[in-house]
């Protein structure tokens, strides 16, 4: 299905947002008036600007209170609509929305409405343009979408419709299954957006924080289902309010927006899609950096030990039990520090996963490969990490560690189980939606409730994305202070079967474990009935405790290096957080230490 979006949807002029929208490959655009009014360019120009871009312009919007209202106000609203009609076709346009009237000359009169309606259609007609009526969710008087269907029908004009928007829609908790009622040759045009479930004034919710289908709470797929059911074959179209995403590169954001128009197509039954591919582990966490030895020795006393080298790269691998951590000082390391570049994740099948990641827009990255290295695909975040598709020892598929030559001659590491418990990713705050939409839509993850955690300088963001076992499991997070990036820091957490065995060897091996206030830990004896031994323990070595209705969760934390530090935890089986209820501590603590 031909796909469009609208240009108040993204940031930058109007030249800059066709671009985006061209080059994130949708087909048309709606062209907001505000948009059109500060551009340079005459109407003309900016057509012959969308063809050379391969972009039809499927709607122009939009026009505001005309109708039922007394006759000399809707006389001066047809001389203003005569004007929008030659404007539009010298733009080459050929359909206007009508939002319906939040005027306080509106009477509430349908026959009037329709009436003065049917007379506009006349006019857009004769200039070959289509009126399409969308009933706003403030209206005065008509505010759902069954209303602007009434009038419009009582109107019986050919060159009259109406526009179905699913923000005012859902927001009212109006029942689309209605919509299927509507003949599909009088759904003129269909604009989507989602938005997070708020108890607030609704033009407030819709002016401010609509966003990409997939990313707030509404039932998109369903209401999609009953447009199609109807007959609608016209473009499916966005429509999306939101501050975060008016400040953001419109490159990115046209991409991300274009991804959940197809994600929503697949849900909705009417697009096919290569099926997502879901992780089952994590084959490494690779570290870029552009100085080895502070790493090297947080690794060396965490129990690591390096048990290979890279045969053309100067990466080395480092591994503790199933925990595998790639040291890479290869060109690319930024001067401000050590960083998490890239992450190799198990999948069943690395081929597939990687198609259904290029079909969903994700960057597949070139790989420089000499002759005997393997074969390995690879997809780029919103946040830039690189996303390795692997089959780590599984027969007849390529096996990434063939590229690496062993060092037999490295001591063998300790003997207690270890591997990683989860990554922790710090995203840039105008991409936290769109990451969590990516992982949950390219990598097959589920996406958990969003969670807001204390800093001493603001709030930050947190929402895990997981496979259902566990076995991979990333924290997403935005900073309340993105410049510190030693606290907002991507971190790597670090399983083990004693926390407090494992955080005695870390210090004992010259290690710097985090200090934690002896509050928290007096707070803690308040809040659990724990032993004292175990209490000691905890103040001694900055452990931190949490618990839910699964089982605890022990854990520390190591200095920070760069903008990576570790973590070690004690995971009760059934224990499924990461204790969030900890993270102002940890905040503050990180904060002191930057201090």
């Amino acid at each position: 299905m031909h796909t469009s979006i609208a240009t108040v949807s993204l940031s930058g002029t109007l030249t800059e947002k066709l671009a985006a929208a061209a080059r994130a490959g949708f087909g048309g655009v709606e062209i907001f008036e505000n948009d059109l009014l500060a551009c340079p360019l005459a109407p003309e120009e900016i057509r012959a600007r969308c063809a050379d871009l391969g972009l039809s312009i499927d709607l122009y919007q939009p026009m505001r209170d005309i109708e039922g209202v007394p006759d000399d106000v809707f006389a001066r609203n047809l001389r203003r609509a005569r004007h929008k009609f030659e404007l539009m076709n010298r733009l080459g346009a050929d359909t206007v929305l009508v939002c319906s009237s939040v005027s306080p000359d509106a009477v509430d009169d349908d026959a009037r409405a329709a009436g003065q309606l049917a007379r506009l259609a006349d006019l857009a007609q004769e200039s070959g343009v289509r009126v399409a009526y969308e009933a706003l969710a403030w209206g005065r008087h008509v505010n759902t979408y069954e209303h602007a269907w009434r009038i419009v029908e009582a109107a019986g004009h050919p060159a009259l419709g109406v526009c179905l928007d699913s923000f005012h829609i859902l927001s009212r908790g109006c029942d689309p299954k209605g919509i299927e009622d509507i003949p599909g040759e009088k759904i003129f045009f269909l604009q989507l957006a989602d938005a997070p479930l708020l108890a607030m004034d609704v033009l407030q919710w819709s002016r401010h924080y609509r966003c990409f289908p997939g990313q707030g709470g509404f039932d998109l797929a369903g209401l999609l289902r009953h447009v199609l059911a109807a007959g609608y074959e016209g473009p499916l179209s966005l429509e999306v309010f939101n501050d975060v995403f008016r400040q953001a590169d419109a490159g990115p954001t046209a991409v991300d927006a274009h991804r959940s128009l197809l994600l929503l197509r697949e849900a909705a039954g009417a697009a096919e899609l290569p099926p997502p591919v879901v992780p089952t582990g994590v084959a490494f966490a690779e570290l870029l950096t552009p100085d080895a030895e502070p790493v090297t020795a947080l690794l060396a006393a965490l129990g690591f030990t390096r048990a290979a080298r890279h045969r053309g790269k100067p990466v080395d691998l480092w591994q503790r039990g199933e925990a595998r951590v790639l040291v890479s000082t290869a060109a690319g390391a930024r001067r401000d520090g050590t960083r998490l570049a890239a992450i190799g994740l198990e999948s069943p099948d690395p081929a597939a996963a990687a198609r259904r990641a290029e079909a969903l827009l994700a960057p597949v990255l070139p790989r420089r490969r000499a002759p005997g290295d393997a074969p390995l695909e690879a997809v780029a975040a919103p946040d830039g990490t690189e996303l390795f598709f692997c089959a780590t020892g599984r027969p007849g598929l390529p096996d990434w560690r063939a590229d690496f030559a062993d060092l037999t001659d490295t001591p063998a590491g300790p003997a207690t189980r270890t591997r990683i418990d989860h990554l922790a990713l710090t995203q840039p705050w105008h991409h936290f939606d769109e990451a969590a939409l990516f992982h949950r839509s390219v990598l097959g993850l589920t996406a958990h409730e969003s969670v807001d955690l204390a800093d001493p300088y603001g709030l930050m963001r947190s929402r895990a994305v997981t496979t259902a076992d566990g076995s991979v499991r990333i924290a997403l997070g935005v900073g309340a202070a993105p410049t510190d990036d030693t606290v907002h820091a991507a971190h790597i957490a670090l399983a083990t079967d004693d926390v407090v065995a494992a955080a005695r060897a870390f210090r004992a091996a010259g290690g710097r474990l985090l200090p934690v206030p002896a509050n928290y830990h007096d707070d803690l004896a308040a809040r659990y009935d724990l032993p004292e031994a175990e209490l000691d323990a905890y103040r001694d070595l900055g452990i931190l405790y949490d618990r839910d209705p699964g089982g605890a969760f022990r854990h520390c934390y190591t200095e920070t290096v760069g903008r990576v530090f570790f973590e070690l935890v004690q995971r009760d089986p059934g224990y499924q957080g990461y204790g969030a209820a900890n993270a102002p501590v940890r905040l503050a603590a990180q904060h002191a230490g930057r201090r």
